[in-house]
């Protein structure tokens, strides 16, 4: 909840997904200008999710929020398709990505 709070001055309307089929769903209904996406997620995690949603809307962008600092998992999210990965202590950093 904090990395919705902490952007939800720049952009509107923001949508809040429990896992990652339901970020795909979401997509599909809203498409956003950006997907913050978690990597550990029940039901289809949010690399897996990553790569299924630019698989079915290449024009996505996606940044991953995690709290893990793991350079194999940053090399993972860059080769599902992500644009940037953002530990959630850095928060202001995504607010700097995401401001036009």
């Amino acid at each position: 909840m904090p990395s919705v709070l902490l952007i939800a001055d720049l952009a509107d309307p923001i949508s809040e997904c429990s896992d990652g089929a339901e970020a795909l769903a979401a997509y599909a209904r809203h498409r956003p200008d950006w997907v913050l996406m978690d990597i550990a997620m029940p039901e289809l995690d949010g690399l897996t999710a990553t790569r299924r949603m630019l698989e079915l809307f290449p024009e996505a962008r996606v940044l991953i929020v995690t709290q893990y600092d793991d350079d194999r998992l940053r090399d993972a999210a860059r080769q599902a398709g992500a644009l940037g990965y953002v530990l959630k202590e850095n928060l202001l950093v995504l607010r700097a990505r995401l401001q036009p």
